[in-house]
């Protein structure tokens, strides 16, 4: 007996240190955590370790644990991450700085040392560490603070959360159902409030090396009207509140400043930092002024009750950014929020602290290429009149689908056909950025190089003499005719044409040798926010497409606002990167305000769209080559192709085993996949090619580029 005992003990003891000897790993949810934290893509951890991506999505989601020798060597990775991203470093700010601290809400310097070094001057609320995310418990009554009702917001929050909707009445409701005393006599008052410990508004950095969010306070009309702001702006024409208005004046009284662009729809009022009071700004929407553009967040949001917009513009808060002005605004900080261009770092010489440049970010302003900048560019006007009209070998021309197939290549057996019916791509121009390597620096002239499809910029080549199907449009040119000579491409359009067996010579070209994945965190976060948008709408990635397809004709009308922002989200702040020069005041050729960005960058807005549209294409031409289905007309991310059924379902193939054909359009939920756009007769859209009108435009009924899509 005692033998046994012994002998089952022994075992035992194997199994224990065959577990000791085991590299621990963290929770599958840490790994991936510490992934995103480190703005890593699951293709270059796979890459290091030498496994599949799968292999390391198994990893992340446990359904598999990594085997010696890629458990120790994955372990060591986690473990380095983990001491650079540790799970309190969101509220954990990085030392003080002796350097000057810049004023937080001016736009960046294009020198390194002034960019976001105020990130490194935290404010005394940031000094003390606080958990990552406590689930909110509010109580009857803490400090003016009023549960309402029992319902909580499914996110887990700061503090407060990082907003509150003020209604007029002297009450703050932030998500939740929570409701806050506030001060409502004068804008001063209610700025300092918001700072302080009994709003408690606040929200985590999303990067390490990152600032908090700010405050914002969203006003109704009734607290417009409450701090004596009108309900209507007089200057129609800069939005903005006269610099001679007693509100102004306040603020100016109490040493509050605000960012050139004044008081208007959403303004940002801020004092600058310094070493003792360190950042303070809240960020306001003024709704009657038109915060909420009902072309992103739909026609009724400005005018839901207090406590139902907090919700809805908390959830947008917590699985994107804190709104910092239109989506577009946001979708562009948040960029810079999930890479900030600089760091504290110590100098090994002087022993102080100052300004760092985070490797991976865009730090400076630069200049575009002559062929990437738009007409108003000084560039542009130092080598042009201001009357030329630039040709396809002077300027590229990166541009979305807008195509239509001539009426005369329509066949027999499609005329035969009784439904003309849309897919559309999700988040096409989020997928379009993921994993996509963009310029990070400025661009190098080049003579004569050798084309490699791994380095972004522009190139002149001539592609006109590659002979494609008539009945699918050029994937290298936005209105779908081809080429006819020379012309500048983004690289994604000449890898594929290289892709497709076509000789590529460029004979000059703009190259940036420093380059990286720069928009991998910004699609990470925003397909998130997408995905989990659409589960709350009961649309997930396990619906089989029949189910998916019910579930998107059911999704409630009055309930997509979030995914509505979300998607303008994108398309935002993608344009943002090329943005044009506003304003009666500008004159052509002068510089204008936006061009003082590290985010100005119309390079990686041509490389997002021009990665958009070879998709498409690429999708489109596996379908006509594998069943012989050809598309009508192509908008953007939008293709419409005729059927024998109103459903996508009827003309989409599938292989023996009914999945979808794979490389082509597949049904579903993720961004890159597609969804049911809308369905026509066959006579309709047929008229719609006589009269040389996009049916893709109109398949849902309506102009679908008055929504935004």
């Amino acid at each position: 007996m005692e033998n046994e005992q012994q002998s089952l003990f022994a075992a035992v003891d194997a199994l224990l240190e065959e577990a000791a000897a085991q590299d621990p790993l963290p929770h599958p949810d840490e790994r991936k955590r510490l992934r995103e934290a480190a703005g890593l893509s699951q293709d270059q951890i796979a890459k290091a370790l030498s496994v599949r991506r799968e292999t390391v999505t198994s990893w992340e989601t446990g359904r598999t644990a990594p085997r010696p020798p890629k458990r120790a060597a994955y372990a060591r990775l986690l473990e380095g991450l983990a001491t650079l991203h540790p799970v309190n470093a969101v509220n954990t700010p990085p030392p003080t700085p002796t350097v000057n601290a810049v004023n937080a809400p001016q736009p960046p310097a294009p020198t390194v040392n002034a960019v976001n070094a105020v990130n490194a001057t935290p404010s005394p609320a940031q000094a003390a560490p606080t958990p990552a995310a406590p689930t909110r418990k509010p109580a009857p009554t803490v400090n003016g603070v009023n549960a309402v009702n029992a319902k909580r917001h499914p996110t887990p929050l700061e503090g407060n959360g990082p907003l509150v909707v003020l209604d007029g009445t002297g009450h703050a409701h932030a998500a939740g159902g929570l409701v806050l005393d506030h001060p409502t006599t004068t804008l001063p008052a209610l700025i300092a409030w918001a700072l302080g410990p009994d709003a408690d508004l606040r929200s985590p950095r999303l990067h390490r090396n990152g600032k908090d969010g700010d405050p914002l306070l969203v006003l109704t009309a009734a607290a417009t009207e409450a701090l004596g702001l009108p309900l209507v702006l007089e200057d129609r024409r800069a939005l903005r509140l006269p610099d001679n208005h007693p509100a102004l004046k306040q603020l100016a009284k109490g040493k509050w400043q605000l960012t050139r662009r004044g008081f208007g729809p959403w303004p940002r009022v801020y004092r600058p930092a310094t070493p003792t009071t360190g950042r303070q700004c809240v960020q306001l929407a003024v709704l009657p002024w038109g915060a909420l553009d009902p072309r992103a967040w739909g026609e009724d949001t400005a005018g839901l009750p207090a406590p139902e917009l907090a919700e809805l513009l908390t959830t947008y808060a917590a699985r994107v950014l804190t709104p910092r002005g239109s989506t577009a605004v946001t979708g562009l900080e948040l960029m810079t929020a999930l890479r900030p261009p600089t760091r504290a770092a110590r100098n090994p010489q002087t022993n102080t602290w100052e300004s760092a440049p985070v490797a991976g970010s865009l730090v400076r302003p630069v200049d575009p290429a002559p062929p990437e900048a738009p007409d108003e560019h000084p560039v542009v006007a130092a080598l042009y009149p201001r009357a030329h009209q630039r040709t396809p070998d002077q300027v590229l021309d990166e541009e979305a689908y807008d195509w239509i197939r001539d009426p005369e290549l329509l066949s027999d057996a499609e005329c035969t056909r009784t439904h003309a019916v849309g897919i559309d791509v999700n988040m096409a121009f989020a997928a379009a950025a993921n994993r996509l390597v963009v310029g990070l620096g400025p661009a190098v002239h080049t003579s004569r190089p050798r084309f490699d499809p791994k380095t972004p910029g522009c190139w002149l080549a001539d592609l006109s003499a590659l002979d494609l199907d008539p009945r699918l449009p050029s994937p290298f040119t936005p209105h779908g005719r081809r080429p006819t000579g020379p012309a500048w491409y983004a690289t994604p359009t000449l890898a594929y044409a290289l892709e497709l067996g076509h000789p590529v010579e460029p004979a000059e070209a703009w190259l940036r040798p420093d380059n990286g994945p720069y928009l991998d965190a910004w699609y990470t976060r925003l397909r998130d926010a997408y995905v989990a948008t659409m589960a709350d709408l009961g649309v997930t990635p396990a619906l089989s497409e029949p189910e998916f397809l019910t579930a998107m004709a059911a999704l409630p009308s009055g309930n997509k606002q979030v995914l509505s922002a979300i998607k303008s989200t994108v398309k935002g702040g993608i344009g943002k990167l090329r943005e044009r020069p506003q304003g009666a005041g500008y004159r052509h050729g002068e510089p204008w305000p936006a061009l003082e960005r590290p985010t100005w960058r119309p390079d990686i807005r041509a490389a997002v769209i021009s990665t958009a549209r070879v998709n498409m294409h690429r999708k489109m031409l596996k379908i006509a080559t594998a069943a012989g289905e050809y598309p009508i007309a192509v908008l953007s991310d939008c293709a419409v192709y005729l059927s024998d059924g109103p459903s996508p379902l009827d003309f989409l193939p599938h292989t023996p085993e009914g999945k979808p054909l794979p490389g082509g359009f597949r049904l579903g939920v993720s961004p890159g996949m597609v969804k049911h756009e809308g369905t026509q007769s066959l006579l309709w859209a047929v008229q719609m090619l006589d009269e040389g009108l996009n049916p893709a435009r109109h398949i849902k009924g309506h102009d679908a580029a008055a929504d935004g899509e």
